[in-house]
């Protein structure tokens, strides 16, 4: 199977608005809290989701891939000419993540995979 995209984020100032304009422009069902499931394009009958959310941060879009060994992918990571932004860390009753730029600077997230879903510490 290749790699998932599992996740992903919108961010920018507070006061931006951007859950309306998400809603509004694309439907997007957001939570007060900013999280929502965005559909994807599948060939099956159902089209699964992704889960995201809209936070309140300097502006940037952040995509979540799916890997068995954070660890091991940020080696990958960087012997292919990539960054380690953030090593693996634990998000207690959430997730398990790693940040890393790519070789142009684009910074993306890794998400601990078990068993084909994220795994909760």
């Amino acid at each position: 199977m290749a790699t998932p995209i599992v996740f992903f984020d919108i961010a920018g100032p507070k006061d931006s608005s951007l859950a309306k304009f998400y809603h509004d422009v694309f439907g997007w069902e957001i939570a007060p809290d900013g999280n929502f499931a965005a559909t994807v394009a599948s060939p099956t009958e159902a089209p699964p989701t992704i889960m995201a959310t809209i936070r309140s941060d300097p502006p940037e879009k952040m995509l979540y891939l799916g890997v068995e060994d954070i660890d091991a992918k940020l080696s990958e990571v960087v012997a292919q000419g990539g960054k380690i932004d953030q090593p693996r860390f634990e998000v207690p009753g959430l997730v398990v993540l790693g940040l890393f730029k790519d070789p142009a600077g684009n910074r993306m997230g890794l998400v601990e995979m078990e068993g084909g879903v994220a795994k909760v510490p």
